[in-house]
């Protein structure tokens, strides 16, 4: 099994931006500087969501598989700020060099994280690599789309054609793991309004459960795991999330078909 690393973001309006792009009182509430981010943005395409640049990201999830385990966690806690939950995901790609996998990660998780590290001077050359230090990289990079060190499930299955997109959420039930429980990214900004910061990591910490478990079909697919080698990752990933105490693990692995 390949050194893997699956992440997934959440955001919120980058408040501060909007309100130095827009020149607005810097006594506005938080709330109403978002409402008028959304209003511009719909009369611009019809939809409130709003350019990845003015997205800020408030948790980064990961799980990883490596050795004989697998984990799933969320970068720092939730005091943490932006720059320090970004640097930390940058800064365990320098460590380990994992193979990243993500669910649009190349449409809007990474491109966010490159507009964020830029607004705090964050540095990530192994990230960055196209070749200039590591030979490899050249040929196999974290920035090409049609390389391997980062799977965009959803794109590479769409065959790069976003008529053909899937939302993951519809894709994990298919294939019998849980999805969703409870919460979607259009609810996190009320979320976090509500000071629900816990809830919006735990909702990321399963989304990224999700993405592992469709990673995990994809290789047996690809024939890069057997039947069996297949059942030993899903016996391992549910023996493990099990184990974890909290609430969002116990409600997902009771969501989850036995058989999947």
């Amino acid at each position: 099994m390949l050194h893997s690393l699956v992440f997934d973001i959440e955001t919120i309006p980058d408040i501060d931006g909007i309100r130095q792009l827009h020149n607005l009182p810097s006594d506005l509430n938080d709330s109403d500087v978002a409402n008028i981010a959304f209003h511009q943005r719909r009369q611009q395409n019809g939809t409130d969501f709003l350019p990845h640049h003015l997205q800020r990201v408030c948790a980064i999830s990961c799980a990883m598989r490596e050795g004989n385990q697998f984990k799933v966690w969320t970068l720092g806690d939730e005091d943490s700020s932006e720059a320090e939950i970004i640097q930390r995901f940058f800064d365990g790609i320098e460590k380990y060099t994992p193979n990243l996998v993500s669910w649009n990660g190349a449409g809007f998780d990474l491109p966010v994280l490159h507009y964020r590290a830029m607004v705090h001077g964050i540095t990530a050359p192994r990230y960055w690599d196209l070749g200039e230090d590591d030979k490899d990289f050249k040929w196999n990079n974290y920035i090409s789309r049609y390389h391997m060190r980062h799977v965009d499930l959803m794109d590479v299955l769409a065959m790069y054609s976003g008529r053909a997109n899937a939302p993951l959420d519809q894709m994990a039930q298919l294939c019998g793991f849980p999805g969703k429980l409870g919460m979607d990214g259009s609810k996190v900004w009320q979320a976090y309004l509500d000071g629900e910061i816990k809830a919006i990591r735990d909702y990321c910490e399963t989304d990224v459960a999700n993405t592992h478990l469709v990673y995990l079909r994809f290789l047996k697919m690809r024939g890069h795991l057997t039947d069996a080698a297949y059942q030993e990752e899903i016996s391992l990933v549910r023996e493990t999330l099990t184990g974890y105490d909290a609430t969002h693990w116990q409600q997902f692995v009771a969501a989850w078909d036995p058989v999947s």
